[in-house]
């Protein structure tokens, strides 16, 4: 049902890409600091605005992570994609399983869970979760994000 490939690393100016990544918390901790270098490397942003950056990435990882491959037989993987436009200033990222997530909760979540969605949402300028049969694919977007 999932099969599993060789990661793949691409990093420059405009792209910061990892695909094939196992889903395990282990992997989400070394790209969520290899994506915080990136930002630090690439963007002048302060620190807040890169924190919350990386909190919304580091949620969509994690969902993907924890959630994605719970009903699976075998371990599965995520792909993740951030690609930068010069000209609107304007970072995207996508973050891609071939899982399930569990379904949003509508009542009010227990003290340390469910959030990771909600701070998706308030931590980039916008946000979209797409689940399909064939997996979830949560997509960002900050604007007036300025170069070095």
């Amino acid at each position: 049902m999932i099969d599993a490939m060789p990661p793949t690393e691409v990093a420059n100016a405009e792209r910061f890409e990892r695909f094939g990544l196992d889903a395990d918390a282990g992997v989400v901790a070394r790209v969520r600091q290899e994506f915080t270098d990136w930002l630090r490397r690439f963007f002048t942003l302060d620190d807040v605005r890169r924190s919350d950056m990386v909190l919304a990435v580091n949620e969509a990882l994690a969902n993907a992570a924890e959630f994605a491959y719970v009903q699976a037989d075998r371990p599965g993987t995520i792909d993740f994609q951030a690609e930068y436009d010069a000209s609107s200033q304007t970072l995207s990222v996508c973050v891609e399983d071939r899982g399930m997530w569990r379904k949003r909760q509508t009542e009010p979540a227990p003290r340390t869970r469910g959030r990771g969605i909600p701070l998706m949402e308030t931590l980039s300028d916008h946000a979209v979760i797409e689940p399909s049969t064939s997996g979830t694919t949560v997509k960002m977007q900050w604007q007036g994000v300025p170069r070095r």
